[in-house]
């Protein structure tokens, strides 16, 4: 049998040990968190840097809120607006004729958010910006063949239809490749915030313009590398 001391020292002894794995299960947790936390650099294709043109859509099957029936539009063409501030690449109409699709939706900042599909309200006004060097008519030409135009989540008569649309609350801005673009794979660089697409500052383009520069500065190192050892094999 064991004495009343020999007990007091097993159960210190378990009371040692539970605290050492709870600790040890904190730190992992808390490693865990980090890691999800820690953000990857994500390396851009050559094609994203080679592309000259894009084309600005909303996300299929994207609903309007019913409290701002045209916020995905206003983000849409924000968006072209700050893409032709930046200058980089010329604004096309259509996926059919551009090299690059970018997608767009707006978050409602909530997590359920009364929305209208489709109607008129999906329908894009004509419109025209113009920078110092571009010019950009805001007028729809259709569906291309290659996938969607817009996120325009019509009913099936084509009437505006109330709905739900549940998550989604922060903005969503995509980059894909425009020849195979669906709207439904996986994108090529994304990146999502709250107010990610108001202007002034647009935040989700600048986001991109900064992975544009740095992509073309790395390619530009690994460049001068590659020639360098040609010099000195």
């Amino acid at each position: 049998m064991k004495t009343q001391w020999q007990k007091r020292i097993g159960a210190r002894t378990m009371a040692a040990s539970a605290a050492v794995i709870a600790m040890a299960l904190g730190l992992a947790l808390a490693a865990g968190m980090a890691s999800a936390k820690k953000k990857e650099k994500v390396v851009l294709p050559d094609f994203v840097l080679k592309a000259q043109t894009v084309v600005v859509l909303i996300l299929p099957d994207t609903p309007e809120p019913m409290n701002d029936p045209f916020a995905n539009r206003k983000a849409q063409e924000e968006v072209e607006k700050a893409l032709m501030k930046w200058g980089r690449f010329r604004l096309a109409q259509e996926a059919s004729t551009a090299d690059l699709v970018i997608a767009v939706k707006k978050g409602s900042g909530q997590i359920a958010n009364p929305t209208i599909n489709g109607g008129p309200v999906d329908t894009r006004p004509g419109t025209i910006e113009t920078t110092d060097n571009q010019i950009r008519i805001g007028v729809k030409q259709g569906t291309p063949s290659n996938g969607p135009e817009s996120g325009d989540a019509a009913s099936p008569d084509g009437r505006a239809s109330p709905g739900m649309e549940v998550g989604s609350t922060d903005d969503m801005f995509q980059v894909f490749r425009a020849d195979i673009y669906s709207g439904r794979g996986a994108p090529v660089w994304s990146y999502m915030a709250k107010d990610g697409l108001k202007p002034p500052a647009v935040t989700a383009v600048e986001q991109f313009r900064k992975a544009v520069e740095e992509a073309e500065k790395a390619a530009a190192q690994k460049q001068q590398q590659q020639q360098g050892q040609k010099k000195n094999p």
